[in-house]
């Protein structure tokens, strides 16, 4: 059976982590939480992709999901980023943000060491076990240079923890694959914004998106009108943001929604290297398009 509720319904922002040559910048964080709550955003994913854990230091990784889980302080559900390549250190950080208080974590496959899907059911167990809260898998070959089959979804869904997919698999044929498996058994959601009514059409929970950095309200219009029935309404917003999540996604995210959240005034446009900033051939289209729907830049 299908957990009976699920961490979030709707969209999770895969918040970007405001960053300065001299380290996180915490008050910017707490101003950029307030406002993706204030705009209604339904949940909120601290350390991810977009977050740049992959450059985070340790110590910053985990004070960056404790200082924003108390800040949310219960307004919506948050959901930290705990994955990595060394099994140990993901169970380490799992029971950090456990014990800080998440809602969720969400697991990344492993990258580089190229794992075999008997592997993969291993360390998402380990991790599961060692998890007092719902585990997210998140599926993101094109990063991670591994997938995560539909069958071995079937073998995930049967451990307590794990209570969803992040699926940001491009092939969709895949992904229907995988409902048809376990969408009784695990809520799945979008990872990719520009299949977010497409997966809902199948019986998604939402998305976990990019794009509701730049537009929280708008993109989370989407899972609303869903939800209450209009679908072709949702489908016409998908359309519409389909320019501006083109810009979003024209270079390797965060490099994109950094350079739109810092033209919104939420943070400096620094990365960590080796990620640098956008071209700027790419920034003047993107700002076009954030302009022309209706964003202050």
């Amino acid at each position: 059976m299908k957990h009976q509720n699920p961490i979030f319904k709707g969209i999770a922002t895969a918040l970007v982590t405001p960053t300065t040559p001299d380290g996180v910048d915490y008050n910017r964080l707490e101003k950029l939480i307030d406002w993706q709550i204030a705009q209604g955003i339904n949940a909120l994913v601290i350390c991810g992709t977009t977050g740049e854990s992959s450059t985070l230091t340790d110590a910053e990784h985990r004070e960056v999901m404790r200082r924003s889980i108390q800040h949310v302080n219960g307004r919506v559900p948050v959901i930290c980023g705990t994955g990595s390549n060394e099994t140990d250190y993901a169970v380490e950080l799992t029971r950090s943000a456990c014990a800080d208080g998440a809602d969720g974590v969400l697991v990344v496959t492993p990258y580089y060491n190229k794992t075999t899907q008997k592997g993969l059911v291993q360390m998402y167990n380990t991790i599961a076990d060692a998890s007092t809260k719902p585990v997210i898998l998140y599926n993101v070959p094109s990063r991670t240079g591994i997938g995560i089959n539909p069958e071995t979804y079937v073998k995930l869904a049967e451990h307590p923890n794990i209570c969803a997919i992040k699926e940001a698999n491009s092939d969709i044929s895949k992904i229907v694959e995988t409902f048809s498996l376990v969408g009784d058994k695990l809520d799945i959601y979008s990872g990719n914004d520009d299949q977010i009514v497409p997966i809902l059409s199948m019986g998604g929970m939402g998305c976990i998106s990019v794009l509701s950095n730049v537009i929280p309200a708008e993109t989370v219009a989407i899972t609303d009108k869903f939800f209450a029935g209009d679908v072709a309404g949702a489908a016409k917003l998908q359309c519409d943001f389909m320019p501006l999540i083109r810009s979003l996604f024209c270079e390797s995210n965060p490099i994109p929604v950094k350079a739109a959240m810092a033209a919104m005034g939420f943070c400096e446009n620094f990365l960590r290297l080796p990620l640098v900033p956008m071209e700027e051939d790419h920034y003047q289209v993107m700002i076009q398009r954030m302009r022309a729907l209706g964003i202050n830049v």
